[in-house]
């Protein structure tokens, strides 16, 4: 297991009651999603953010790591990438919590494309359920094994634009369906003209799950 350490971003009042852990993109890094923490943190002022790097640097990508090599949407490279990349990503989530005194229950995992795998593989199989998960332009890895492997239900929101050339957005309808077979669910919601990126509504609708998981009202939550 390597230890893996990233950008943190502590609560307005010092204290924090809840923990979002953001998982970045292939050759991407830790910062790229502190920025959208960023974004998001001035409306939860008791929330305590990290987002680190991947343990692996990519070749030619200078300041870019990934969670694991991949070079094409092969399902069986995806589900021994994720398997590979888990202890040290589970072991980051168990010491922030820690850090902060919080549980699972105070917990929201985010990610972005590889991220995002990572963040479903991860949340789906904690001990404790966690409060969400939130996978943007993302898949899920091991699918057809989740059934069997399954020992937490959050919820889960999918959020993928239509004109992603990277992973198309059919990998995130994949998801919501292995998710349905194997006794779960998530909300997905598909941004018209966004690319591998995330688009405003994209924001706006992540923000809104993150509010909605953390006041226990989720139920109360409709994509749009």
């Amino acid at each position: 297991m390597i230890l893996i350490d990233g950008p943190r971003i502590p609560p307005k009042g010092g204290t924090a009651k809840k923990l979002v852990i953001l998982f970045h993109g292939y050759g991407s890094n830790g910062q790229d999603l502190a920025g959208l923490a960023q974004s998001w943190a001035p409306d939860f002022p008791d929330v305590a953010w990290a987002s680190p790097d991947a343990p692996e640097p990519v070749p030619g990508f200078p300041g870019g790591y990934q969670w694991f090599p991949i070079s094409r949407l092969d399902p069986d490279a995806m589900e021994a990438g994720v398997r590979m990349a888990a202890p040290s990503a589970d072991h980051f989530i168990d010491s922030e919590l820690r850090r902060w005194g919080l549980t699972d229950r105070d917990l929201v995992l985010a990610g972005f494309s590889q991220g995002s795998m990572l963040a479903l593989h991860l949340g789906l199989r904690r001990k404790t359920p966690p409060a969400g998960i939130l996978a943007f332009s993302g898949a899920l890895a091991a699918g057809k094994s989740l059934k069997q492997e399954m020992t937490a239900k959050p919820p889960v929101m999918l959020i993928h634009g239509d004109r992603d050339e990277v992973l198309p957005v059919g990998l995130s309808l994949m998801a919501a369906q292995d998710l349905a077979a194997a006794g779960h669910g998530a909300e997905f919601h598909i941004s018209g003209g966004i690319p591998h990126s995330i688009g405003p509504d994209g924001m706006e609708l992540g923000g809104r799950f993150l509010k909605a998981c953390f006041e226990g009202r989720y139920s109360e939550l409709t994509a749009v």
